[in-house]
């Protein structure tokens, strides 16, 4: 990130606390009723719902917006699929028109953040992960949703905010300042879907060779040790991502980390210290180069999310440490090789009796500040956000992991995982645990490509040892981020 480009995350800072100072508790009864008269739609303030006879007895209109147009832009997932499913549902409901657009996510976030740096309001909405939002929110791009949440008329009686995973979305809560955790501050967002990171595993695997599934990091090696080679030439025993990009360290890599106590960053004073070579930090990754070595594939370092996946699916390795919705789509009936020989755990504990710690990802709907029809967008977001449209995406479209916990609680979906064994105790042994467990600040992509990066030149032996490669990642990590001075 450019000095240029921190200097306008630190005035758009300044800004939203100011504007915060000056609105105070009156911000969200006055967005939302200027929300459509910035654009096109009806006005969303009480008394102008109040005309169209909804608002008389703290009712909801959902054409309130009839005929005005909307754009969304989504990444191809599942939960994209399932809502280009109900768009005509919704816009017979509503009379709102959806124009929308699907990018592959290697794309996606460029044509993101060139749509929404140009300022014209197009899209409308965006579909975004909590990391992708701290930017766009201090650089002045995402509506606060609070604006609409606590406004009666713009709820449906059975919206149920309550109902939604509470740490899904906290994880789309954030201050604005860096270095602050996420959880308090604007609702960036609200969430479709996500993943915390356990264990998948080949039962046949562990069957085959008398094994216990582990349970810590130490049982974990000595499982690598014993299936290396397991099913054949170049079968190995856990697949793990591995890919020079951010994307390696956010999964399994950083909920090990912080099992193991380590930590990115901490505020010392007013800067942010880089603490990527503590002694947690360099016991953790001597672990993580040990069990690629003993365990990993010979491509480890060009392994992403579907790698891992399908390895598993193939029967090429044994254990996945990932996304806990990755392998289900591996073990659908007739979807893989080994579907019905994979059953999830949690992830292992760095020592009996720890935590089941998880980082966390979160697929959301956000809002586009400079939309002309917010009215309209945010009743796109209401809509499938809904809990019946969670139900319809995780039960007919298998979009995993539900943002709803009546969702969770479902027949429906205990029916849907009966194949899936140990995948809802893997979650629920997890769930209370998981959070984003990264320090925002605005260097993140930068940060976490780097230190992709340095773990690849770790296991290739580049570095004499694990101590001198993380304390060559924590000058660069601090030379990133030291133009940040937080007041």
């Amino acid at each position: 990130m450019s000095k240029k480009r921190l200097r306008k995350w630190m005035a758009a800072l300044l800004v939203m606390v100011m504007a915060g100072n000056m609105i105070g508790c009156g911000n969200a009864e006055n967005t939302a009723a200027t929300a459509s008269t910035e654009g096109e739609g009806a006005d969303t303030s009480e008394e102008a719902v109040s005309e169209t006879g909804a608002a008389d007895s703290g009712g909801f209109d959902w054409k309130a917006f009839e005929g005005t147009t909307i754009e969304i832009q989504m990444v191809q997932h599942t939960a994209s699929e399932a809502m280009v499913d109900k768009l005509e549902e919704f816009e017979e409901l509503t009379g709102i028109h959806v124009e929308y657009s699907i990018t592959p996510e290697s794309s996606y976030f460029d044509k993101v953040s060139t749509s929404l740096a140009s300022g014209s309001g197009s899209p409308d909405l965006f579909m975004s992960g909590a990391y992708q939002l701290w930017d766009y929110s201090v650089s002045g791009y995402v509506e606060d949703l609070d604006n609409y949440l606590t406004v009666p008329t713009m709820l449906t009686p059975d919206y149920d905010y309550s109902d939604f995973v509470q740490s899904a979305v906290d994880a789309l809560k954030w201050s604005g300042v860096p270095g602050e955790p996420v959880g308090k501050g604007p609702q960036l967002g609200l969430p479709l879907a996500f993943e915390v990171y356990t264990m998948a595993y080949n039962t046949r695997a562990f069957e085959e060779n008398n094994l216990e599934v582990p349970t810590t990091y130490d049982e974990l090696l000595k499982v690598c040790d014993a299936l290396q080679g397991w099913n054949g030439e170049n079968s190995y025993a856990v697949a793990v991502r591995g890919a020079r990009d951010w994307g390696t360290i956010h999964p399994a890599y950083m909920s090990m980390f912080s099992a193991f106590g380590a930590k990115d960053f901490e505020l010392e004073g007013n800067k942010l210290v880089s603490k990527v070579n503590s002694p947690e930090a360099v016991e953790m990754t001597e672990f993580f180069v040990d069990m690629i070595k003993r365990g990993g594939s010979s491509s480890w370092a060009n392994y992403t999310w579907y790698d891992c996946g399908v390895d598993l699916g193939t029967g090429n390795c044994a254990i996945v440490l990932d996304a806990d919705n990755n392998p289900v789509h591996q073990n659908w009936d007739g979807a893989s090789e080994e579907a019905g020989n994979i059953a999830f755990a949690p992830l292992p504990v760095a020592k009996e009796g720890d935590p089941h710690i998880s980082n966390y990802w979160t697929w959301s709907i956000a809002m586009n500040s400079k939309s002309q029809n917010k009215g309209a967008a945010w009743y796109y977001i209401m809509y499938f956000t809904s809990k019946d449209f969670a139900k319809y995406a995780t039960i007919e479209g298998n979009s995993l992991d539900p943002a709803r916990t009546s969702v969770w609680e479902s027949d429906e979906f205990a029916e849907l995982m009966e194949n899936q064994p140990g995948y809802i105790d893997a979650f629920n042994a997890t769930i209370d645990d998981t959070t984003i467990l990264f320090t925002p600040q605005p260097y993140f992509f930068e940060t976490t490509t780097e230190w992709a990066a340095t773990l690849q030149d770790i296991v290739a032996g580049k570095y004499d040892s694990v101590q001198e490669g993380l304390d060559a990642l924590k000058e660069k990590m601090d030379t990133a981020v030291q133009d940040i001075a937080i007041q």
